[in-house]
């Protein structure tokens, strides 16, 4: 299986199951979607985002057919301007690299530095996926069982409505 050997051996130390999917580098959501169209599960756009000071990161999980209006989410955070977060960054805090962000990364979090936002729509979602921390690769696991590996990671996550 492709992606971090240490992410599969921590989903088997939670009890949480996962379907497996390999599939060509995908760098874009455009890429991914030919290849979601026979997996069932809500697939997800990643964002990694910086405050304007650089002290501050934060991961955006939503739905990947829907829109974030970053100016929106700069109003709420009062944190100043959001912009995305450097290569550098990305492989500093989350051990990965473009195109394969995904909250797997939170594994190579050790400072447990950034702070997770999942769109509350998310919740009605049965089974989910994300890359392995690699893009060759797609898992689906129970919705449930992000949320188990969230608390696993001790990052902190909330709930936000991101769109209607």
């Amino acid at each position: 299986m492709n992606g971090d050997p240490r992410l599969y051996s921590i989903l088997k130390e939670l009890n949480i199951s996962f379907d497996y999917y390999a599939h060509p580098p995908v760098a874009t959501i455009e890429d991914a979607r030919k290849y979601w169209k026979d997996i069932e599960a809500t697939h997800c756009k990643n964002l990694f985002f910086r405050n304007h000071k650089g002290d501050r990161h934060y991961l955006v999980i939503i739905e990947h057919s829907h829109d974030l209006y970053i100016r929106d989410l700069e109003q709420r955070l009062k944190q100043g301007k959001l912009s995305f977060a450097s290569d550098h960054r990305m492989m500093k805090y989350l051990g990965l690299t473009p195109g394969s962000v995904t909250p797997f990364g939170l594994i190579n979090d050790k400072e447990k530095h950034i702070h997770v936002f999942l769109d509350e729509n998310l919740k009605k979602a049965r089974k989910i996926s994300f890359h392995p921390c690699i893009n060759t690769a797609s898992i689906v696991i129970a919705f449930s069982d992000l949320e188990k590996f969230l608390q696993y990671t001790c990052n902190t996550f909330e709930y936000l409505k991101l769109y209607d």
